[in-house]
């Protein structure tokens, strides 16, 4: 498997678990039934996780209109580190433990605005907070991960938040879950 800090193409960001793996089980139906994930279709108002401010409960409230309940743990590291975790957690994303992942190329790298690498871990709905928070067990059980992570909605990157404007959204960091 390719190493995603040697991709150098200059259209290729990221690269992602299914693009290097044909496993059905990635992004697939099965983690729902598996982790008894909250599935999108039963995602109501009543099913909004807790929040600490009227600007996250409003974010929120903006998602479950939109329908878009995918999110993201961020994964930060050293070339090195996100060399050796990449087949990992693709591996554990082939036999459904983790849903999907993806990780900056080395274009990335050298083309967004981060000043480390970066690996993704999604989760299908982070309305289900049990489940988002299982993944965030397993990458620190299973990998050693000790660092601070943030979990990113995707209603929040499509928004554009980012460290630079959370604070025009209201938020302290551009994050829904810190941990």
């Amino acid at each position: 498997m390719q190493s995603p800090t040697t991709v150098t193409d200059e259209e290729t960001f990221w690269i992602r678990s299914r693009d290097v793996s044909d496993s059905d089980e990635i992004g697939g139906d099965a983690y729902f039934d598996r982790h008894d994930v909250l599935r999108h279709e039963e995602t109501t108002a009543d099913k909004v996780p807790p929040a600490e401010s009227e600007a996250v409960r409003e974010l929120d409230r903006e998602a479950l209109n939109e329908e878009k309940f995918i999110g993201k743990w961020q994964l930060l590291g050293s070339r090195e580190r996100i060399e050796a975790l990449w087949p990992q957690l693709v591996e554990d994303a082939a036999a459904g433990a983790l849903w999907a992942v993806k990780a900056m190329t080395q274009t990335g790298f050298v083309e967004l605005p981060y000043n480390e690498y970066m690996i993704v871990v999604y989760t299908p709905n982070y309305f289900d907070v049990d489940d988002v928070f299982r993944v965030r067990t397993h990458l620190r059980e299973e990998y050693d991960v000790t660092r601070e992570l943030l979990y990113k909605p995707d209603m929040y990157t499509a928004l554009g938040i980012v460290a630079d404007s959370a604070a025009e959204f209201g938020l302290e960091q551009p994050a829904r879950f810190v941990g």
